[in-house]
């Protein structure tokens, strides 16, 4: 009788644990880059501990037919980003090092990705 117990109680918490959502794993640290907005202004925008494995668009320069490109990425995070030349990852890419990865004006993207 107590066997059958037991194995009730270990089906539950085994039950109980699939259950539980787990985590989201993000990239810890900060993903800066700089966009040009329509006033012709420079400024810069962050990504504050990005989901890893997950594609972000940029929202400042989502759209291609009304804004240039973001460039100059910063990549202090701890995770591999990979930046992409257009929306939704596609297009060309290019990866920068966690913590000190880093690109120049003429790096160009619209979305990154976190591994």
């Amino acid at each position: 009788m107590r066997l059958r117990h037991a194995a009730v109680a270990a089906f539950g918490a085994f039950t109980l644990l699939l259950a539980v959502p787990t985590s989201a794993s993000a990239a810890v640290g900060e993903f800066q880059y700089t966009w040009v907005g329509l006033d012709g202004t420079s400024h810069v925008g962050f990504l504050l501990d990005p989901p890893s494995g997950e594609c972000v668009t940029l929202p400042e320069v989502a759209d291609a037919h009304a804004s240039e490109p973001a460039h100059s990425p910063r990549n202090r995070t701890t995770s591999t980003a990979t930046v992409f030349t257009e929306p939704d990852c596609e297009g060309d890419w290019f990866t920068l090092r966690p913590l000190t990865g880093r690109g120049s004006e003429r790096l160009k993207l619209r979305s990154v990705a976190f591994s």
